[in-house]
């Protein structure tokens, strides 16, 4: 089996995020991508849907590097603050703010020589694109507080799960970022399209798991009928789906083996890999996460036999309005979660008669 273990490096504890496994023809053909890019110091743009193992790829970049003995930092952007993100990346002078009782180093310059991976780079918003590109083209950071420029020997690899492209389109993201980032683009496949992973990962992180219990009991076995339903399930969440269903089913199985009840799936029908010729057909079993997007449609459906006048409109701002309530009121979220504007969530706002109802609820 050949699984990719890395080194052990601070702060480096998850299962999935030590290891993963290049048994299918499509990822041995991905391993190859990221061996001929790895010795550059060329910028790279990983993208791949959430929980293919999108970090677990830049760390290998870094580890064949010239940069491997040097720090990797990894920061999720979704994870940064709007209101702070420009102290977070680039760092702070004692005063430079409210709270700001001392200097801190931003992320940059704790990756200086070494790598630093910027998670969900889709998150960030305009202003801060702006300052990140300048960065990448100068070479070095300014702290919030300072006027001296500080340089930075800083190889950078990003990574999304949305397509860059269309949000370039959309006026989401800077073109000019864009290319400065996808110098050397690496596509993750999901793990549906790549079976010959599945069993591999499957008793890799069902190993470690066992291993971490060290419980006496053994490392079980898997079933025929458990990897008949391993490689049949959609894995929409991918190798961190799969991560946690073993460890599930290692803390539930009986009499050293994995059986099929033992699994949390939502019970699919057979699943290949796009282009194999098999439709996927969701089959919902009595613990099955309901079908959300299959109500929705139902419930259009229903309206469209209604003929309610004006349903579009109606439509927008129950999604508007909704959306704006699960943000908090906080307009910035909205727009990302909708995957628009901040000036189109203004507007749509305004004229639903929003952004005076959220101001006065604030005073």
């Amino acid at each position: 089996m050949a699984v990719l273990t890395l080194p052990q490096q601070p702060g480096l504890s998850s299962v999935r995020a030590k290891a993963t496994v290049f048994e299918d023809p499509r990822s041995r053909a991905l391993l190859r991508r990221v061996e001929q890019i790895a010795p550059s110091d060329a910028t790279v743009l990983v993208v791949g849907e959430t929980g293919t193992g999108k970090e677990i790829v830049a760390r290998h970049i870094h580890a064949l590097s010239r940069r491997a003995g040097r720090p990797f930092v990894a920061v999720n952007c979704g994870a940064l603050s709007e209101s702070l993100i420009e102290s977070d990346l680039f760092g702070h002078e004692k005063g430079a703010f409210t709270g700001a009782a001392f200097s801190r180093a931003g992320w940059f310059e704790a990756a200086r020589g070494g790598t630093l991976f910027l998670d969900e780079i889709g998150d960030l918003s305009l202003a801060a694109q702006v300052k990140l590109l300048r960065v990448l083209q100068e070479h070095e950071i300014v702290r919030v507080g300072s006027n001296q420029p500080v340089a930075v020997d800083v190889r950078l690899v990003a990574a999304t799960n949305v397509n860059l492209e269309d949000a370039v389109a959309d006026g989401r993201f800077r073109e000019d970022l864009f290319y400065r980032i996808a110098v050397a683009k690496v596509e993750i496949p999901p793990l549906r399209a790549r079976p010959g992973d599945i069993l591999p990962l499957a008793r890799h992180f069902l190993h470690s798991y066992a291993q971490r219990a060290a419980n006496g009991n053994g490392v079980p076995a898997i079933t025929t009928a458990t990897e008949r339903a391993l490689l049949d399930h959609a894995w929409t969440g991918n190798i961190r789906e799969l991560e946690n269903a073993m460890h599930h089913a290692l803390l539930i199985c009986r009499d050293g083996r994995i059986a099929p009840d033992d699994l949390p799936l939502i019970k699919m029908a057979s699943r290949r890999s796009p282009g194999a010729g098999a439709s996927v057909v969701a089959v919902r079993s009595v613990d099955a996460v309901p079908d959300t997007r299959a109500a929705l449609r139902e419930a259009l459906v229903s309206l469209y036999k209604e003929g309610a006048p004006k349903l579009w409109q109606e439509l927008e701002r129950t999604i508007v309005l909704t959306a704006f309530e699960h943000s908090r009121q906080n307009q910035l979220r909205t727009a990302r979660l909708l995957g628009v504007t901040r000036n189109v969530v203004r507007a749509r706002l305004r004229q639903f008669g929003a952004l005076a109802a959220a101001d006065k609820t604030r005073a």
